[in-house]
């Protein structure tokens, strides 16, 4: 049976839950949107239903946070980047869509754009170790609970993914002024 066959089933989030479409395919239930530090910190979460739009928590997300944002694609909007370099004077930093055309960047910050996978490093535990994904909620409030000691699991992991910008490495990187 196809898995948009069993979405009428679905009774407990009938009225929270919707459909969603990622880079991997169609699901139905909630997105959890994270902001980290390059220690692999957690800044902010949110969490909303599957059709809603990523760029639309961002100004909840950011809130008294400084310097610069690394998105993935689903974050790309001139009118969002725009936005948070005026109001909050956050640099949005983003990889280009295939039909975009290149903008320069500074050598650190294409350096960190390619690091940006360390926030799929951090989902991947989150959902394992700490095992947020359930598919089998009875109520909302376990739902809640399991997500809110899932994440707060992941926050007290004595080790977490993360970028190590102390290194030599990236002290000898040239830096290019904008």
């Amino acid at each position: 049976m196809p898995q948009r066959a069993r979405i009428a089933q679905h009774r407990v989030f009938a009225r929270a839950a919707a459909r969603g479409k990622t880079s991997v395919g169609w699901f139905y239930g909630f997105k959890l949107h994270l902001v980290v530090n390059d220690r692999g910190e957690l800044l902010a979460f949110c969490l909303t239903p599957g059709n809603v739009d990523d760029r639309r928590p961002v100004p909840r997300l950011i809130k008294r946070l400084f310097g610069k944002l690394f998105g993935d694609r689903g974050y790309i909007s001139q009118d969002l980047a725009e936005d948070l370099l005026v109001t909050h004077g956050l640099c949005l930093i983003t990889k280009l869509r295939k039909k975009m055309r290149n903008r320069v960047l500074a050598l650190e910050d294409k350096f960190l754009l390619c690091k940006r996978a360390i926030i799929e490093a951090i989902v991947d535990q989150v959902k394992n170790i700490c095992q947020i994904e359930h598919s089998r909620h009875r109520s909302p409030v376990n739902f809640l609970v399991n997500l809110m000691a899932g994440l707060i699991a992941y926050c007290h992991q004595p080790k977490k993914p993360s970028l190590d910008l102390d290194s030599v490495a990236l002290r000898t990187l040239p830096l290019i002024p904008n």
